[in-house]
């Protein structure tokens, strides 16, 4: 699954527009290396995404094309939040 679909799945990006945005942006980072709106996750991919000043970084644990808006959170785990 491409990352910006995943982000939008997993709601930690509300809208895939947004989640593109954020990529062609440089704000997306996979395994330590910026990665582009085409990149293919992988289960047990460490993913920082930059919102401004803060940081959030998450391991993927699942990948799901549909998943709930309960179930969302399954698909990742959090690592370290700032």
């Amino acid at each position: 699954m491409r990352i910006d679909k995943y982000l939008k799945v997993s709601r930690l990006i509300k809208r895939r527009t947004v989640a593109n945005e954020a990529c062609e942006q440089g704000r997306i980072s996979v395994n330590g290396k910026i990665v582009k709106p085409s990149y293919e996750v992988k289960i047990g991919d460490e993913m920082t995404i930059r919102f401004g000043e803060r940081e959030v970084k998450v391991r993927v644990t699942a990948i799901s094309e549909h998943v709930k808006k309960d179930e969302a959170s399954s698909m990742f785990e959090a690592i370290v939040q700032s």
